[in-house]
């Protein structure tokens, strides 16, 4: 049997911005998965009353699995990092929203 050759690590990574490439800001993030990807879709939430919250979703992204787990460990690393440097964070959710659909 023959084994197979892992790809050589890259010597350089280039990094480059499309046309439609926007920053944004987001306070509301739902997570919405199938058997073939996850669907990550941010927005802003606004609560002008304490019966009521919007949430304005601006974009949706599509990750496989694999790369959700990568984007995990990632937010995972630096969310310590930031702690270490800052201090611990709380969390007091007063809203949950609904679960979404499983596609």
């Amino acid at each position: 049997m023959s084994q197979l050759k892992q790809p050589a690590e890259p010597q350089s990574v280039t990094l480059t911005k499309t046309e439609d490439y926007r920053n944004s800001y987001a306070n509301s993030v739902q997570v919405r998965m199938s058997v073939w990807d996850f669907f990550l879709v941010f927005g802003t939430m606004h609560q002008n009353s304490p019966a009521e919250v919007k949430i304005e979703n601006f974009q949706g992204i599509y990750l496989s699995p694999q790369q959700a787990k990568a984007l995990l460990n990632v937010l995972g690393h630096n969310l310590a990092q930031y702690e270490q440097t800052f201090g611990e964070l709380a969390l007091e959710p007063r809203f949950v929203p609904p679960n979404g659909p499983v596609h």
